[in-house]
């Protein structure tokens, strides 16, 4: 928000104008939640429209809509630092944090049911999505606790924010690219992580144009993306993987 005054007829009036300046976390954010929008819109959203979509138990349905609330919250968020209106965001942060914690506990709640009704079927436990589900439920976790206590730091907090988002966009993602491509594996993991990686890298550079510098939170969030993408194929499949996750989802069940 930006105050101005203008002089008519002798006269002093102030003039008052919103002015929105997209951001490079504005745009990086808005491509994240066309992935989703766009990667969900294809897989669940048009075939339930279609009547072709079936039936999904309730915490599918919770599911979707506190995925889908975060990412309006987070685009919402950002457009009101691009606006100036910093104080309205600062004041959404509670509404923000406890929004993410029920990002972390339902995402971590929907891939337990999803890969235990997996294995119940006699699939191999230790599968990609179970590999992905369960670091991105760590990563996001660490990730936003660090943007939350370096909110006075502001490249910090938004780059700390954005790498928390880089492990959750996976299952957007990859709908998006399985229908637009119309592939055979419904996790093509080369497109997935050229996705994740490209938005990373793009993330390093705006850091490093603008400040100089590369923040640990930063490195923290890059390394992380760059390693899990490094040894995805050479862990899903293996037998302590499978072990590990048979141990994991038989403490899991939904009814």
């Amino acid at each position: 928000m930006a105050t101005g005054a203008h002089e008519a007829g002798g006269m002093v009036a102030p003039a008052w104008r919103s002015r929105f300046r997209p951001s490079f976390h504005f745009w990086l954010v808005l491509a994240m939640c066309f992935f989703v929008f766009a990667g969900f819109g294809l897989h669940s959203a048009l075939p339930a429209l279609q009547g072709r979509f079936p039936p999904a138990p309730p915490v599918v349905h919770l599911h979707g809509l506190v995925f889908v609330g975060w990412m309006l919250l987070l685009l919402a968020q950002t457009s009101l630092v691009c606006a100036g209106n910093v104080k309205l965001h600062r004041s959404l942060g509670m509404w923000g944090i406890a929004h993410a914690t029920a990002v972390l506990l339902i995402g971590l709640l929907i891939q337990l049911v999803a890969s235990r009704a997996g294995m119940d079927a006699g699939r191999d436990p230790g599968t990609d999505g179970l590999y992905l589900g369960v670091l991105a439920v760590i990563a996001f976790g660490v990730l936003f606790t660090a943007a939350i206590r370096n909110r006075q730091r502001p490249m910090v907090h938004r780059q700390a924010i954005c790498f928390a988002m880089l492990p959750v966009l996976p299952p957007g993602v990859n709908r998006f690219w399985f229908n637009v491509l119309a592939l055979d594996d419904p996790i093509p993991t080369f497109w997935l992580y050229l996705t994740l990686w490209t938005m990373a890298g793009a993330l390093l550079v705006y850091e490093w144009r603008s400040s100089g510098r590369i923040n640990g939170w930063s490195l923290f969030g890059a390394g992380w993306i760059f390693a899990q993408g490094m040894v995805h194929e050479a862990v899903v499949g293996t037998a302590w993987f499978s072990e590990f996750s048979r141990a994991l989802l038989e403490m899991s069940r939904y009814r």
